[in-house]
């Protein structure tokens, strides 16, 4: 394979930079672009020379990523001509190029021949293309890092630093994940195959489920697991249980996992998952007194009090330990940006991994400057970011939001869709949008009149028949069913479990 040691000219080098304080110039890299010439004069060449070629190269270069002009310019019309079903060779794109100043100064059309004639073997066409993305992104690299060190000494740059470091992280990431994705048709055969494992994989985690497990198993039945790419809506109203019910998500998914092998043969969680948690409404200490009252089975108060036995302070420790080693980060930043909540995802997934986002609550995020004198125009930005990051990163993101005042003006209280507070793009944007709804909350405001005997005892009956359930109603699943699963709850621990499995929860492994 070719070397990659050719040196650009000095009217090639990197853009410099003034500095606002001295008006010295600075230049953040002083050195030959990377490129390879022959590699893409071998490449058009065997183009030229067979056209069947571009099938094998059009997934992986496009013309911007050839570092010669000319270059650049003889690819992109031969591309054009074979999208056309057309030929292109040096003779029908010597008609096309013949006044082309930079092909003149080659040798005019005799360098099309010339290449046609340096042709290499096809087979070797895709590691020519490859070599030559390569360098292209190296280039790109180099053009970030100069536009950086350029808007850090420009004082024309009006931007505060963190959103100058947010840009450049975000530029950054996207150049990572450039050229990851393998568009196009697939085969039936290898659809079909992925069919496979994904009936699979849900097979081993016992029927039904071919997302990260939730830890709640009708919720699961009925979701097929928490799946990658999709946005899903946690809403309620206030005391409904929306940050117990993530945070008890949260808290199930770290705790089951675990790190292996994946079927495509990368290291990643082949159980549960690393969980990011932007706790925008409560601090980084009320959340993970939350998971430990859960955890420990140890009342919340109990634990802001030091009012606990001994025996309910050892399991408190005992909690403790075994939270230690659960995969779960917290970012209790308030009023984050949708920019700056993104990028830090980007980075807790490049640094340790990220299996699954949770978002409390959508209203406290903060859209662009441009969107924020209009708050439905804001929130509708909010909700087509998260589904972004969701697709971006290939995770789901659970985002919890809340609900109009409306709910508490019917007579049956649970929640609708179109009760979703300030923007109906966040139903349109999101996959899966559920309900948290404890009857025994309402229940408990309708106490009738002591001296009322029949009205109490039919209240007490139908408290008793509420008492420690939830209902989490699936208004809307893009691809399943939706109804409502019941669960219990115990307020005293902040706790939603399997309700079939009060007395007796299952390990993670047993899902």
């Amino acid at each position: 394979m070719p070397e990659t040691a050719d040196v650009t000219p000095a009217s090639d080098a990197p853009s410099t930079a003034v500095t606002a304080q001295t008006g010295s110039v600075i230049s953040s890299y002083d050195g030959a672009l990377p490129h390879n010439t022959e590699a893409e004069q071998q490449l058009l060449g065997a183009l030229l020379t067979n056209n069947d070629v571009y099938d094998k190269i059009a997934s992986v270069i496009m013309p911007e990523h050839f570092y010669d002009p000319v270059h650049r310019d003889i690819f992109e019309k031969a591309a054009e001509r074979i999208a056309k079903n057309m030929l292109a060779s040096p003779v029908t794109l010597k008609a096309y190029m013949e006044d082309h100043k930079g092909l003149q100064e080659l040798g005019g059309p005799a360098y099309l021949a010339r290449l046609a004639a340096s042709a290499i073997s096809t087979y070797a066409v895709r590691d020519y293309a490859q070599l030559i993305y390569d360098l292209f992104i190296r280039r790109q690299l180099i053009e970030l890092g100069n536009e950086i060190a350029g808007a850090a000494a420009s004082g024309l740059d009006s931007r505060e630093p963190v959103e100058q470091i947010v840009s450049a992280e975000q530029k950054l990431y996207s150049l990572s994940e450039q050229g990851k994705a393998d568009s196009g048709f697939k085969s039936f055969l290898s659809a079909v195959t992925q069919a496979v494992l994904n009936a699979n994989a849900a097979y081993e985690r016992g029927g039904g489920m071919a997302g990260i497990s939730s830890g709640l198993m009708d919720l699961d039945k009925k979701m097929g697991g928490l799946h990658k790419s999709d946005l899903i809506i946690l809403a309620g109203r206030p005391s409904m249980g929306k940050t117990s019910l993530a945070t008890n998500i949260a808290y199930n998914v770290a705790k089951a996992y675990k790190k292996g092998t994946l079927p495509d043969g990368k290291e990643g969680a082949v159980q549960g998952g690393v969980v990011g948690f932007y706790s925008l409404e409560m601090s980084a200490e009320q959340l993970a007194a939350r998971i430990l009252a859960e955890a420990a089975e140890i009342s919340s108060h109990k634990i802001r009090q030091g009012d606990m036995e001994e025996d309910e302070f050892r399991r408190l420790i005992e909690a403790a330990k075994t939270l230690e080693t659960c995969p779960l980060y917290i970012d209790d930043t308030p009023a984050l940006p949708i920019s700056q909540l993104a990028a830090r995802a980007r980075r807790l997934k490049r640094t340790h991994g990220l299996d699954v986002l949770i978002v409390d609550y959508l209203q406290l995020v903060r859209g662009t400057p441009s969107t924020q004198g209009n708050r439905v125009q804001e929130i509708g930005e909010i909700s087509m970011g998260l589904k972004a990051i969701a697709k971006e990163l290939n995770i789901p993101v659970i985002a919890l939001s809340q609900l109009s005042r409306t709910v508490e003006s019917r007579d049956d209280k649970r929640p609708q869709l179109s009760d979703l507070r300030e923007s109906g793009s966040i139903e349109q944007d999101a996959d899966v949008v559920m309900f948290v709804y404890r009857g025994e909350y309402y229940k408990e405001r309708e106490k009738p009149d002591d001296h009322n005997h029949e009205a109490i005892a039919a209240w007490q009956e139908e408290m008793e028949r509420l008492h420690a359930k939830a209902e989490v109603i699936l208004g809307k699943q893009r691809h399943g069913p939706i109804g409502t699963v019941t669960l219990s709850f115990t307020a005293e621990f902040t706790r939603f479990g399997n309700l079939a499995y009060e007395h007796h929860l299952p390990d993670a492994e047993e899902y």
